[in-house]
């Protein structure tokens, strides 16, 4: 469409409106690959300018090489799958029981007045702030790990939990008794379903700090995983495969996200 303004010039639409126009057109995903492609032009054209020290931020090439070598190795592999074991276990701990005691302190006045003061506490100390306490209690070993990460996870999964639980309407509960539901069917039937968006989104950002106190895990008595490595990169110097890792969590998180999305949608279907 063409727009005259005064005096007969001819407006032409602004540049940022019509490639909005022409990014919004294409699916998700599409955009979310030319994000990423921007992203590592960018990147390339800044360390290949000669402004940065390549020793300190290494081009994509240089991070590229680095992976296949920690491949070749047969350390890109073992770190992965220990890492995501460790995050796994870790998040099944802590998200069942976050939702358990979720719904326990949100229904539940007992409950409710006894633990929610002590868990409120909890909240602020950071996962890194633990684990030298894990050490202590667990040694070296695995358990100290999955006592920082389900830690951490239960946190965020029992607070979504007790807030959405809590939080339903009087007006569904007294309509459900008002028609003869048992304790059980009003629990499974209106309780579950109206706490289960908050639920999701407690998982969800339970996932994604799993992988966050699984760094700080690891970065203390651990032989493989991707803080370990990590660790070890800081160590010797090299900025490249240190890149890696961090490119290897955030991808781990990004398909993790997308996971949960595209699952909650099946499972709440109601709210979409």
């Amino acid at each position: 469409m063409v727009v005259r303004e005064a005096g007969g010039r001819v407006a032409h639409p602004a540049l940022p409106a019509l490639a909005g126009a022409a990014l919004a057109r294409l699916g998700p995903g599409l955009r979310a690959a030319l994000a990423i492609l921007g992203f590592i032009l960018l990147w390339t054209l800044v360390t290949a300018s000669g402004l940065v020290n390549r020793e300190l931020f290494p081009s994509p090439g240089m991070v590229w090489s680095a992976a296949v070598e920690l491949w070749d190795e047969g350390a890109l592999g073992s770190d992965l799958t220990a890492s995501l074991g460790r995050a796994a276990t870790g998040f099944v701990l802590g998200s069942v029981s976050g939702i358990l005691v979720g719904l326990l302190t949100a229904r539940t006045r007992v409950f409710s007045v006894a633990l929610t003061p002590l868990l409120t506490l909890l909240r602020p100390i950071p996962a890194i702030a633990l684990v030298p306490l894990a050490i202590v209690w667990f040694g070296v070993g695995e358990g100290s790990k999955y006592f920082v990460i389900g830690y951490t996870v239960f946190l965020a999964v029992w607070l979504n939990t007790h807030h959405g639980a809590a939080g339903i309407a009087g007006t569904y509960i007294r309509a459900s008794r008002s028609l003869g539901a048992s304790t059980r069917r009003e629990f499974f039937e209106v309780v579950l379903p109206a706490a289960a968006p908050h639920i999701v989104a407690g998982l969800r950002m339970g996932a994604a700090l799993a992988f966050l106190s699984l760094v700080a895990a690891e970065l203390s008595g651990a032989s493989s995983g991707i803080g370990y490595r990590i660790q070890e990169a800081r160590q010797f110097f090299r900025t490249d495969r240190l890149f890696v890792g961090l490119i290897e969590l955030g991808l781990l998180g990004a398909l993790l996200d997308v996971a949960f999305v595209a699952v909650s949608r099946r499972v709440i279907h109601w709210e979409h």
